[in-house]
């Protein structure tokens, strides 16, 4: 599907009119959204897009930014935190937005079915005529959507957060599986996160110092704060991972512990049962005969071995208790 965005806003849906939006006056943003291959086919032949920067798209490669000699190619992912059937099984899912920058008109393209909301609501600012960002050019218009990408990355930062204090939480009271599946896929989600925002705040460098020949000078200063966004976006990344990696240091020390009290009791009972064993064992020899086992003719024989093993166990119960065993 083709969206024109300039002196009007309107759908078009035929070559001709792609070529009649590219050399309209003024800035043209042409929005290309669930594309199919002959609409990308046609894109292409219009504004002279090379199949290879079409296949970066399609394959969602890493971001990058690369130069052409009609227009600057930028490729940037959006990414959303989407929440599965368990408390803390939440998946980051990406989706790559291609945007070309030539002298008088920005092209953005998405190829998934669904919308990328960085793009959306950059593009209902320009219906509704809000600010002046296609006046300011095609290069102003692309770092708002980038602008908009890297504003979403803040969000899903939260969530992951808000997702750690909760599994923090968790981890305190004592093993639980479903702690430890979720530590592990927050862990996931940041390592697959970082994929993203590293290449990004590379491309976006690019842009900012002016290598980019479609960005003009005054632009460049917006692309330096969104570099400077990136920089604290990936800051925050490797932060979290860190805290993923202590309360997961930190759960294996619980458990570690909680092994340790059980094995402790464990012990204590099995100290316990070895001299009243040893005991048992003993007269449960039946030697035959007085002279072997003289005990075993005594008639307080048996009242006393049970008084001699009470005895002893409230011995040990009460050295365990005094050396804080129990």
């Amino acid at each position: 599907m083709y969206d024109v965005g300039g002196v009007d806003t309107r759908e078009v849906d035929s070559e001709a009119d792609l070529e009649r939006a590219r050399d309209a006056p003024g800035t043209t943003w042409i929005r290309v959204s669930a594309a199919t291959d002959a609409e990308i086919e046609a894109v292409s032949r219009v504004f002279a897009i090379h199949p290879l920067e079409l296949e970066d798209v399609r394959n969602g490669v890493r971001p990058k930014t690369e130069e052409f000699p009609d227009h600057t190619f930028v490729l940037v992912k959006a990414a959303s935190l989407r929440r599965g059937e368990t408390t803390f099984d939440e998946e980051v899912r990406t989706k790559s937005v291609g945007l070309f920058v030539g002298a008088d008109w920005v092209l953005t393209l998405t190829v998934e079915d669904a919308a990328v909301p960085a793009v959306e609501r950059v593009w209902q600012s320009v219906e509704n005529r809000e600010g002046r960002i296609l006046v300011n050019g095609p290069d102003f218009a692309a770092y708002r959507v980038i602008d908009r990408v890297v504003d979403d990355y803040f969000a899903l930062l939260d969530d992951v957060e808000d997702t750690i204090e909760e599994i923090e939480e968790g981890v305190l009271d004592g093993p639980n599986e479903e702690v430890l599946d979720g530590l592990n896929a927050v862990r996931r989600d940041l390592l697959s996160f970082r994929k993203v925002v590293w290449p990004t705040r590379e491309a976006v460098s690019i842009l900012a110092r002016g290598d980019a020949a479609h960005v003009r000078e005054p632009t460049e200063k917006y692309y330096r704060d969104v570099y400077d966004h990136l920089v604290e976006v990936v800051d925050l990344t490797e932060t979290y991972r860190d805290l993923a990696r202590g309360a997961r240091d930190i759960y294996l020390s619980v458990v570690s512990q909680s092994t340790n009290e059980v094995m402790r009791r464990l012990t204590v009972v099995a100290t316990i049962f070895i001299p009243l064993t040893f005991v048992v064992g003993v007269y449960g020899m039946n030697f035959s005969g007085a002279g072997n086992m003289p005990e075993l003719t005594w008639p307080y024989a048996y009242p006393a071995v049970m008084v001699g093993m009470t005895l002893v166990t409230a011995v040990l119960l009460l050295y365990f208790d005094r050396e804080g065993w129990l």
